[in-house]
């Protein structure tokens, strides 16, 4: 299991292939068109993971990572997805689908608790433990440390291995449907976010 880090884009060769991949980003902040993105997190399931950072200043220009995201043959795997996937549009202008969303699967299936943050998921589908202490560190900075990268591939880590565990039980509670169509929506939902309806239910009577 290697951690690989990469400025700018992912080298040629990198990721090619038909496996699905799992994505995460940091960025300075929560707000999409002011927090700028940072790094964006990326592993086809093999054991690697691969970090691209974005400088001060950078075009976003990524060819390569963006080809990869936007590839409609493979599913992108994501925890908290909305978010994950304004970012990446609004930076790198692709659609990163299609998605599968460990977060939203968790609140479909694990309705017993109220706990569905990513650490909460690792421990109890896998019976690993993940840190969460860099988790609002600057991702902004000149250098990375160590315990950044790793907080930061760790993001993806697990996100294969939960996303069966959760198939398994989207499907006996008979709810997979259910989350597909979810699944389908979350570009939209993100696009929705960008355009000014954060806050507010457009379901809503209100």
């Amino acid at each position: 299991m290697t951690v690989h880090f990469h400025e700018e884009d992912l080298p040629d060769g990198v990721l090619e292939g038909t496996s699905d991949l799992a994505v995460d980003t940091e960025t300075m902040g929560l707000i999409t068109h002011r927090d700028r993105l940072c790094v964006v997190q990326i592993s086809d399931g093999s054991g690697d993971e691969h970090l691209v950072r974005f400088s001060p200043g950078s075009d976003y220009e990524a060819p390569n990572l963006s080809r990869i995201l936007a590839d409609q043959k493979r599913t992108k795997l994501y925890h908290f997805g909305r978010f994950d996937l304004a970012a990446i549009e609004y930076y790198l202008g692709v659609e990163a689908g299609p998605v599968f969303c460990t977060k939203i699967a968790s609140k479909l299936v694990r309705t017993y608790t109220d706990r569905h943050g990513l650490k909460n998921l690792v421990d109890e589908l896998l019976g690993e433990s993940i840190s969460k202490q860099q988790q609002s560190s600057d991702w902004g900075g000149p250098v990375l440390s160590e315990a950044q990268r790793d907080y930061a591939a760790s993001d993806v880590r697990f996100l294969h291995r939960m996303r069966d565990e959760l198939i398994i039980r989207l499907e006996r509670e008979g709810r997979m449907e259910m989350a597909q169509a979810c699944f389908d929506f979350l570009p939209t939902r993100a696009r929705l976010d960008m355009a000014g309806w954060a806050e507010h239910d457009i379901f809503s009577h209100a």
